[in-house]
């Protein structure tokens, strides 16, 4: 019933995001627990036979993991200049206040009173250029070069690039769309030019959705919740099989 129930919550902060940019739907991995062994398998009998399945009782099941799933979310246009999303592998890498490097798919930029490109909660987008405030044109192609139109002049700024891990999926959520690197998602990889040697190619004025599908996690919902009474009603019929058993002398 645990289980069933951080299943549950799973699902639920599924459900939460369904509108959230970049959002990777999570789902829990379970694995059963130890086993009571009555006659273990193999056993030689008196007659000399051996016992082909035996007898194994189960003690449940455990949440092991909750696990990322990076699927491709949908490109949702969006026209904002600085809306950038991506299409394939990679990570925006994003400066917080305190020096901590973290990681974002979540592209809807915006420009600060200096003229650095941010994130909605004010956090620096690494390796941007700052953007003279007199710019009428910003443009970010799909290898991430980056230029701003100035006074009728075109000016080049440094490219959009992009990170990438070995195991996505053991980067660390610290919400704001934001995650952390760890020795489970390996080194990144920095400073990568978009569409080269397979990464995501970058696509302005889009944002990337999130990958939820309410249908299926709506299935989800529904088979943990019977799995749940299931489970309920079973302790409740064994408990009733052992009160049948201790009143039979009565």
């Amino acid at each position: 019933m645990q289980a069933q129930q951080t299943n549950i919550d799973v699902i639920s902060n599924n459900l939460a995001n369904v509108n959230t940019t970049g959002y990777k739907r999570s789902s829990a991995q379970f694995e059963d627990l130890m086993y009571q062994t009555e006659v273990a398998p193999g056993n030689k009998l008196g007659d000399g036979s051996t016992v082909p399945t035996g007898i194994q009782i189960g003690y449940g099941s455990r949440t092991v993991a909750t696990a990322k799933s990076f699927d491709q979310g949908d490109l949702q246009q969006t026209s904002g200049t600085l809306d950038v999303g991506i299409q394939g592998r990679g990570f925006f890498r994003i400066e917080l206040p305190d020096g901590t490097i973290a990681y974002t798919r979540d592209g809807s930029f915006k420009m600060n009173q200096s003229g650095q490109i941010v994130t909605n909660r004010g956090y620096k987008v690494s390796g941007t250029d700052t953007i003279d405030p007199q710019a009428t044109d910003i443009s970010i192609a799909r290898d991430g070069s980056m230029s701003v139109v100035v006074n009728g002049a075109t000016q080049n700024l440094s490219p959009v690039t992009l990170t990438d891990f070995p195991n996505p999926a053991g980067l660390r959520n610290i919400g704001d769309n934001l995650y952390l690197e760890t020795d489970a998602s390996g080194t990144p990889q920095s400073g990568l030019t978009p569409g080269v040697n397979g990464e995501g190619t970058l696509a302005q004025g889009y944002l990337e959705s999130s990958n939820v599908q309410i249908v299926t996690e709506m299935v989800k919902m529904i088979q943990a919740q019977r799995a749940y009474e299931i489970n309920s009603k079973s302790i409740q019929t064994s408990d009733e099989m052992l009160g049948i058993a201790n009143n039979l002398k009565r």
